[in-house]
């Protein structure tokens, strides 16, 4: 293959025939000698004091491991720090772990595990963001009920408001979203000599060894992290993995043997985090001739028991919630209130599907009222290159949202469908029962995703490096610690090292993270690695071509903030990301109009992420994504009005199938971001974060209902349907 070949053009994945052959070895494979295995006890209930527990004796061999074994901090670092590793004298949601229970036999530590039992003095819970909102007292911590609010805003909003000749108002609810990744929560840990190497699933090596630095009074020198291969991750394994790294290290360093520790299923859907639900409440003014010219925004996160990573999911969900759209008069508010349920954390698009499932349902309801086309009223308010963002930062580079539109409204055949649709809805009065026909509808969404991390944190907090190393034998080493999680990282890193040199693709060898080997090039995170990472590959290996005579040695690069960025945190001024990455989904429905089950019968995209790496990659991540926001969308139901969940495996909590949607017919929208390596910008979130509101927008019409909740499931649509037709109003 020529080298022109290996950017965009599908290569074979490195870690393909591994996995395809059963012969990749994840954590609960590894085997070290003489390993134990641990379980974790956890709380019962969702609020409460721990009065005492009743242990029962122990046979030999087997430990218990709670917070008196923390030689260290019991508080796991974050972007705020307040999650214990142990629960420290109470509780503060089901699932919380109170001690490892640690042996060399998984069904006696089960029995052990039934034979313990835990006194509690329960507490009143707070189950909702409403109930925290209205608490006076009794705050799971500190004097208020939320763990953070920002406010910002854009120009004179009180003027505007003042000049506003109407305004529409609505509010949006979405629900918990579970990662469902195939392999659960796994660590292995082998203490020995005052040292410890973790081996895990996990999306950020050296936030586990920040972390196990902490617990166990470690210096960083004798702390290992390695990443074994990981059974998809969504941001699931970004904080979270740091719980059971900790444990199984501490269990490991108490026991003086190698210790492992896998979740089931169960286990690691009530206990892990999950993505925010939320109440989205927005407000626009519009003039007379239906130009928006001041919105009112104010975003409710349910953030669980811990702060943990809500503060910088609730920022990137207040910058997006302003859609693509230029609205010169901005007021933004946003809390994350702290409920007694588990911990809401990263999921991807992190925050950005609610987000935009809130603006999108908003630009659908007013132009329906305002009797526009829903894309028409869309196109009048797009974003252009050098408008300023919702947090004023100039929006210097090209934004193509307009040929985003063609393509889709070519492709699906928008706007001749979505008129006769409504005009069928409207004719036949969405009847239901047996003998009326199909309800159809199409939908269409417009969305961003900000590559890279929110504000200044790529300049200020990551600083991230990476390095290159040539061998004699004239093959070239990636160091760096981005994890490959399925997304196709260990191949696409390779391809732009390989390009940038000239030289085979079978010559740059690329393994998983190994903290004692890799510099810390950030974690694996919105969708940052290609952009961020690559680019760092891409300048260490021009240098190398330089100097390809010499015959062994090593590059190293440190990430630079391009220039002519700027952002003040205090008060979310300035360029919220480095770059954006655009998109637009139509998605196309039929309603049984006797069950109220959805078919989704077409599904559209167009993405502009700079230019593709490997375009089968691509491909991949966009139908995984669009999967994902499907079932986001319209079946996946995660309750827990009581503090418990009550969907706590997979066959009560619904996910996707690959025969329940059809393939995404996708576009990809040249537009070269010149900090990319090779024009790339970021990919594996932005076909998320706008399918829910297709989605939704098109069972709108097809029953002709506002939809205002996710997910969409037959039960809601049929409350809907008992509702009056909607009016627009």
């Amino acid at each position: 293959m020529k080298d022109e070949a290996w950017i965009g053009i599908p290569v074979r994945r490195t870690d393909f025939d591994d996995k395809a052959e059963g012969a990749a070895v994840f954590t609960a494979d590894m085997a070290l000698p003489g390993t134990l295995h641990a379980r974790t006890l956890r709380s019962a209930v969702p609020r409460a004091r721990i009065d005492r527990i009743d242990l029962p004796s122990l046979p030999e061999g087997y430990h218990y491991v709670d917070r008196s074994d923390v030689p260290g901090s019991n508080i796991m670092p974050n972007a705020i720090s307040d999650q214990p590793f142990f629960a420290d004298g109470r509780v503060n949601y089901v699932g919380e772990p109170i001690m490892l229970i640690v042996g060399p036999d998984r069904q006696v530590l089960s029995d052990i595990l039934g034979d313990i039992r835990v006194h509690y003095t329960e507490e009143k819970p707070i189950l909702s963001i409403e109930e925290a909102e209205a608490a006076t007292g009794g705050f799971i911590h500190g004097d208020l009920p939320y763990f953070v609010s920002y406010e910002y805003g854009k120009g004179d909003f009180e003027r505007a408001v003042s000049e506003a000749a109407f305004s529409v108002e609505d509010e949006y609810r979405t629900g918990y979203q579970e990662h469902a990744y195939l392999e659960t929560q796994s660590m292995l840990a082998s203490f020995v000599g005052g040292a410890v190497t973790v081996y895990g699933s996990m999306q950020c090596p050296y936030s586990v060894k920040e972390s196990v630095e902490a617990a166990l009074a470690l210096d960083p020198e004798n702390v290992r992290v390695v990443q074994l291969p990981t059974g998809g991750g969504f941001g699931g394994k970004e904080d979270y993995p740091s719980l059971p790294a900790v444990h199984a290290a501490l269990a490991s360093m108490k026991a003086g043997k190698p210790v492992r520790l896998v979740f089931d299923r169960k286990e690691d859907i009530i206990s892990t985090t999950k993505r925010h639900p939320s109440r989205i409440r927005i407000k626009s003014y519009l003039s007379p001739e239906g130009r928006i010219l001041a919105r009112d925004i104010d975003v409710c996160t349910d953030a669980g028991a811990y702060a943990g990573l809500s503060s910088v999911v609730l920022q990137r969900l207040s910058f997006s919630v302003c859609g693509v759209y230029g609205v010169e008069n901005l007021r933004v508010r946003s809390y994350a209130y702290a409920t007694n349920k588990c911990v809401s954390g990263a999921f991807r698009g992190f925050g950005g599907p609610q987000a935009f499932f809130a603006m999108e349902m908003h630009m659908e309801h007013i132009s329906r009222r305002l009797g526009r086309d829903p894309l028409a009223f869309r196109r009048a308010h797009f974003l252009k290159q050098g408008d300023t963002s919702s947090t004023g930062g100039l929006l210097a580079h090209p934004i193509r949202l307009d040929d985003i539109a063609d393509a889709l409204k070519e492709a699906s055949r928008y706007g001749e469908k979505a008129a006769l649709y409504q005009k069928a809805s409207a004719s036949a009065g969405c009847r239901k029962g047996d003998g009326a026909a199909p309800l159809r509808g199409i939908g269409l969404s417009m969305f961003f995703h900000g590559c890279g991390f929110t504000g200044s944190g790529e300049k200020d907090t990551l600083k991230a490096k990476a390095k290159l190393r040539k061998d004699r034998d004239g093959t070239v080493e990636i160091l760096a610690s981005s994890a490959e999680i399925g997304q196709g990282s260990l191949t696409t890193l390779r391809k732009i090292v390989a390009k940038t040199l000239g030289i085979p693709i079978g010559d740059v060898v690329h393994r998983y993270p190994d903290t004692a080997r890799c510099p810390d090039s950030g974690p694996t995170v919105a969708s940052r690695t290609v952009m961020i990472v690559g680019r760092l590959l891409m300048d260490c290996a021009l240098e190398m071509k330089g100097r390809w005579k010499e015959e062994e040695f090593e590059v190293a690069r440190s990430y630079v903030y391009p220039e002519g960025l700027s952002w003040d945190n205090d008060r979310f001024q300035g360029n919220a990301y480095p770059e954006y990455a655009w998109g637009g989904n139509v998605v196309e429905v039929e309603v049984d109009p006797v069950t109220y089950e959805v078919g989704v019968t077409g599904v559209w995209g167009a993405y502009d992420i700079g230019e593709p790496m490997d375009e089968r990659i691509v491909a991949g991540q966009i139908d995984g994504a669009v999967a994902q926001g499907l079932g986001y969308a319209s079946m996946e139901v995660l309750t827990a009005e009581t503090g418990r969940m009550l969907q706590d495996n997979l066959t009560t909590y619904a996910i996707p199938t690959s025969a329940d949607f059809p393939r995404t017919k996708a576009r990809l929208i040249p537009n070269p971001y010149k900090e990319g390596p090779f024009g790339a910008k970021g990919l594996g979130e932005l076909p998320l974060v706008g399918v829910a509101p297709a989605f939704a927008s098109a069972v709108g019409q097809a029953i002709g209902r506002q939809v205002r909740r996710l997910p969409v499931t037959a039960e809601y649509i049929m409350r809907l349907m008992d509702e009056e037709a909607d009016d627009g109003d």
